[in-house]
Parts: C-alpha cells; structure tokens; sequence
C-alpha cells in the first residue's frame, strides 16, 4: 500500500470513526459481492456513514485522493451493480435506515437510503396507506438501491416502475455536493427534474441518500386466483379482458409456463400444485380496490367470464391471507429452483408483450437446436411485457455462459426488446448494453457520465460498456 493511500485510508477513517470505517479482518464478507453469479471482490476497505453528512465529507476524502468507490445497498441486486470493482471502496448504506416521515394528509414517506423497502411498506400500513414499490427481496432490498436501479417487481402493471412513485430525492455527488430536493409535491416544473438523472443510474452518477415516495390509499379489499389456461394466447386475452372489466382494480398478472410451473411444484417445499390435471399456462391475477363488494363482485364475474369463453380451465380462488401467500410462493420461488437447474443464466428482459409468446418458443427452440441438453424456464410480468428466463449452461464453462446469453440477448434484440427490464446493468450485461441502446445514447450517456463524475469514482465497471479505442 502506497503512503499516499494510506493517508486517504485514514481520513476516511478519522471521518468516519470506529464503526463507519472497517479495515483488516473487519470487513464483513457480504460486502464483498452482491446476489449476483459473479466472483467476489475484496474492497479497499467498507465505508458505513450514518447520515447524509457523513456520505458526503466521506466523498470529498475519496475526490481528493482519487478513490473509486461502489455504492451498496441491501446487496439483493443480480447484475453485479454492488460487487465491488477491484481497488475500489465499499460505501456501504446500512447505517442510514431511517424512516423519518409518514405524512398522510401529503401521502408520502421520507427514509433514508439503507431502509429496507419492507420498512416502507409496514411503516405506511401503519398509517392505512400503501407503498407501492413492492418485489420478492422487500424484506432485505434498501430503497435507496430500489431508486438507483429503479426497481420494477409485481405491482409495475398498476402503480409503474419505482420512479413513477418518486417524488423527492436528496444524492451526494462524486466530489461531495449535496443535492437536495426532498419536496412532496406532484406538480414541480421549476427548471430541470434532476431527480429523474439519478434514477435508475445505478450510483454511476450520484449516491441516493434520502428519498420522498408517494404512497396511495390501501385496498380495503384483495382478490387474488390462480387460474390454468391451455397456452399463452388464452391467457393474454384473459389479460385484455381483465383490464377492460376490471380497470385499475387489476394490481398483478404474473404468467407461468409449464416448464416452470412443473420445476416449482415438484421441486420446492411448500409449493403444492394447487390442480388436480397439469395444464398448458398459467397465470395468477390479483385485484384490489377501496369497496370490496364491488370489486369482488366484478372478480368473479370476470372469471365466469372467461370461464363460458372457454378461456379458463381451471382456477383457485384464495379464501384466506395463507391462501394468498401460499399461491403467491409459486410465483416466488424462482430463486429456490436454482440448484435444480445447476450451472445456469438469469435474464430479466421485456418487449411488447404481444410477442412475448413468440418469443419465448424462439429461444426454446434456439436453445434446443444450438445446445441439446440446455433447460430453460419461463416465467414474469407478462401485462408490463416483462419476462425471466433462467436458462442452464451444461458445463458451465465461461463459452457455454456466453452462448446462453448471445441466444437469449439476440432474440431479444430481434424482438425489439431490452435486455434489462428491472434488474438493472450492472457490471454483467455492461458488454451487452448496445443491443438494446443506440450510438448517440450511449454516447449522450457518457457524457452525463463525464460531467457528474469526470474522474469516474462512482461504481466504476458499471452501466456504461468499456470505450473502443481505435
């Protein structure tokens, strides 16, 4: 270690004091890489400031110095966005948890960054609202990194992406400014909404540290069935007859194909198939609303509905909450099916969902023909045109792991589709960002990338592809 680093090492140390500063053998090991596949990575050291103050003098040390740092947050995320880049410094948000507002006559909610998303959502309950950022790694995910990689999950189809629900936001920049724009109103068209810059940028741009969310009233009442179609075209016209019949009563839609639905209910404990037959599809569609005797009124009538139609063939309504969340954890238990599959890829990519069906039968097929004994599993948010696909890589050599993807990635591009619906770039799909982005966009984020953070401290590796020189 240089002496000029050492010096680095302890301003940040006397900054930040004994439990802000972890060095040596104090280092946890879990900041050593986020949910995602790739390798672990020692930092420098692991910042853990408590207060927005504390991020921000701590990022004026590393400018002056030069010190790359990654941002972490709960460490849920699958694209290695929080795996830190070797050399640099883990900036780490748990400290910073707290929820430091409900305000119901405003609806919103003011948190710090290291709060996790459940926190949010028992904390509005509380006050009879409703967050509506909501996915499966609520109860670890930070909102801070719910903001930075705008988090999607299972509500997307009724209340958008996590930045549709955004109202303030308060991020340290590279060099130590703070900027702080914490207000709760809807309506704010004084100059440029700067918010919108940091969101979804993955901490390339600034660190999310205090976040202002809307919240909306909580359904008094919920419905929710899994209902079993022949294929994928019976349960997208369900889907359009749900949102004609239902409206904004209709919060979910989560699709499943048999492949999928066959690995969960023979494989995952607690994951009972709730049908006597196997089926050709599935899909779980919940509604809810502020008068439950309308609602349900209209949710039964929309499954006689389709039931006449011959468009369903069988259906389990829920009658309890465990009967929600027992029906829920098919639909969640995708991570419990990955030592099934073995060595394998995740994918989490969108499109229009009317080709979503196609699609899926193209990479089956491709995947077939290019490499015989791959499986794969479908499944996803198939009204917001989102789709996972957890496809094995026999061998899992790194060739293998880099075929999957290209089969999967240029059906995807084929389809006019992103390769990230919710998840994020990170550092693993960084190198496949322009089949999904133009020139001049990526170009144009590069130069927000250079005039935010000229020295490239923030999450350095991330997002943006690797420049080619010629």
């Amino acid at each position: 270690m240089t002496d000029t680093l050492q010096i680095a090492l302890d301003e940040l140390a006397a900054c930040l004091g004994p439990a802000g500063y972890l060095s040596g053998d104090d280092r946890p090991m879990r900041n050593r890489a986020d949910a995602s596949v790739g390798d672990p990575v020692e930092p420098l050291a692991v910042l853990r400031p408590a207060d927005t103050a504390q991020v921000a003098a701590a990022m004026a040390i590393c400018a002056r110095h030069r010190l790359p740092v990654t941002v972490q947050g709960g460490l849920t995320g699958l694209c290695g966005g929080a795996t830190p880049t070797a050399g640099s410094l883990a900036m780490s948000m748990e400290r910073m948890r707290r929820i430091e507002e409900v305000d119901p006559v405003s609806m919103t909610i003011t948190a710090e960054a290291g709060a996790t998303l459940q926190s949010l959502q028992q904390a509005a309950d509380a006050q009879g609202l409703l967050c509506p950022v909501d996915l499966g790694a609520r109860g670890t995910c930070a909102i801070g990194g719910n903001v930075a990689t705008n988090a999607g999950g299972n509500r997307v189809l009724r209340y958008g992406m996590t930045r549709q629900s955004v109202l303030g936001l308060e991020v340290v920049l590279a060099d130590g400014t703070v900027i702080s724009s914490l207000g709760k109103m809807l309506k704010n068209n004084a100059g440029y909404d700067l918010k919108q810059v940091f969101i979804g940028s993955e901490g390339t741009l600034g660190i999310v540290t205090r976040v202002v969310l809307a919240l909306v009233p909580k359904p008094a009442w919920t419905g929710l069935a899994m209902v079993a179609t022949r294929d994928f075209d019976a349960a997208m016209a369900c889907l359009i007859e749900a949102r004609r019949s239902l409206g904004p009563a209709l919060s979910a839609f989560e699709v499943m194909w048999p492949d999928y639905w066959r690995m969960v209910t023979q494989n995952v404990p607690g994951c009972r198939d709730p049908f006597e037959a196997g089926h050709g599809f599935y899909f779980l569609v919940e509604v809810g609303g502020p008068d439950g005797a309308r609602e349900e009124e209209a949710f039964k009538a929309f499954l006689q509905g389709a039931f006449e139609a011959g468009l369903i063939e069988d259906a389990v309504v829920a009658q309890s909450l465990a009967d929600m969340e027992r029906l829920w954890s098919i639909r969640d238990a995708s991570a419990e099916i990955e030592p099934v599959l073995g060595d394998h890829e995740s994918f989490d990519v969108s499109m229009s969902p009317a080709v979503l069906g196609a699609f899926v039968e193209d990479v089956r097929a491709t995947l077939s023909k290019t490499l015989p004994e791959a499986r794969a599993v479908f499944f996803g948010h198939a009204a917001d045109g989102n789709i996972h696909v957890m496809a094995s890589a026999p061998g899992g050599t790194a060739a293998i792991r880099h075929r999957v993807e290209e089969i999967v990635y240029d059906r995807t591009r084929w389809y006019s589709g992103s390769i990230s619906a919710e998840h994020g770039i990170g550092s693993l799909k960084r190198n496949w960002l322009s089949w999904s982005r133009s020139k001049p966009e990526i170009a144009l984020m590069r130069r927000l990338k250079a005039a935010l953070d000229p020295d490239g401290l923030l999450n350095p590796g991330k997002v943006l592809p690797p420049e080619v020189t010629s």
